[in-house]
Order: C-alpha cells, then sequence, then structure tokens
C-alpha cells in the first residue's frame, strides 16, 4: 500500500459519479435543474433562526469578526443568497420591464449553470460547459446593455451584501453552539 493512499477510494461505492453518455432531452436537464434549484432552497436556514434576538452580540475584535462572518457565511449561506436576489430584485421594481428581463436572466443562469448536472444536448450534439458559460455571460451583459439598469443592480446587491455582512458581525455562530452540545452529549 502507498503511503497516504485512501483504501476506501479503491471501492466501487467510492468512485465519483460520471455523467450518462446518453443524450437526455433539454425538458429533462430543465426538470433536473428545478429539482436541484428546490433542493438548494429547500436546504436554507429556517428565518426565525436567522433573526433570533438573543444571539446577536458585539464582536470583542477584528479578527472575531472576520470569524464569524465567515462561519455565518457558510451557515446562512442560501438566506445570504435569497437576501442578496431579493435586493437586487427590489431594485428593479422601479423598472418592470427591466425586472422581468433579469428574473429570465437569472433563471438561465439558474437553470443551465448553477444547478444543471447532466450535459446539455442541442441537435443531438453535447454543448460544452465553456460554451454554455459564455452564451450566459452574454445574455447577462445584453440584458444589462439593453435595460440599462446596471447601476441599480449594483445598489441592489452592494446593500443586499451590507446587510448580509453587518448580520455576519453580529450575530454569534451556531457552530460553536452546536459544537458544545454535541461534546456534552457524548460525555454524558
Amino acid at each position: 500500500m502507498v503511503v497516504g493512499s485512501n483504501p476506501k477510494m479503491s471501492t466501487p461505492a467510492a468512485t465519483p459519479a460520471t455523467y450518462t453518455s446518453i443524450p437526455i432531452s433539454g425538458a429533462d436537464v430543465i426538470s433536473r435543474s428545478f429539482h436541484n434549484l428546490s433542493a438548494a432552497v429547500s436546504s436554507r436556514r429556517p428565518w426565525p433562526e436567522f433573526v433570533a434576538a438573543d444571539v446577536f452580540h458585539r464582536p470583542d475584535s477584528l479578527t472575531v469578526a472576520g470569524e464569524r462572518v465567515r462561519k455565518n457565511a457558510s451557515y446562512f449561506r442560501i438566506n445570504y443568497g435569497i437576501l442578496v436576489l431579493g435586493s437586487a430584485m427590489i431594485s428593479l421594481v422601479g423598472t418592470p420591464i427591466s425586472l422581468m428581463v433579469w428574473v429570465l436572466t437569472l433563471g438561465m443562469w439558474l437553470i443551465f449553470y448553477f444547478f444543471r448536472e447532466d450535459p446539455l444536448f442541442v441537435g443531438g450534439r453535447q454543448v460544452s460547459d465553456r460554451l454554455v458559460l459564455l452564451c450566459l455571460v452574454l445574455a447577462s451583459v445584453m440584458a444589462v446593455w439593453f435595460t440599462g439598469v446596471l447601476e441599480n443592480l449594483v445598489v441592489g446587491v452592494g446593500i443586499g451584501l451590507l446587510v448580509c455582512c453587518v448580520h455576519g458581525v453580529f450575530r454569534n455562530p451556531l457552530e460553536d453552539d452546536e459544537a458544545g452540545l454535541r461534546e456534552s452529549a457524548l460525555t454524558h
């Protein structure tokens, strides 16, 4: 055995999943993407836990504040994503056409990039991930260009990120409490 090798990696159950070489329809890709999106959103933390008043305290130092932001960003990443997206969408309420264009653009990103797990086939040919990314970037640039809402989006995303950072700094991370509870349960 080679030093540092993992014996579990040689078992068939531990081998990484590979994509099927059988093309699936675009409707199946979209259906699976929607399923993955709903699974990701359902993994968000409950909002009452997110805003519980008894866990907010001023950090003792900048180091503690940075550590809190890191831990809370990991723990509440879905909630923070929803806040930032909501803030960006609220910034576009004054321009309903732009809001609809950006909802469609965001939907394309979610379906075809973030939550797609199978290769995309168009006309019987597989589309590379780089081409999908390039098309989505171009669609986003065109959406910004034609709607003229770059300033609104920057302000909306900035406000959302600011709210998330303030929450992350002042909220005591739950991971420490959960680790303490697990240790006390093991000793008893």
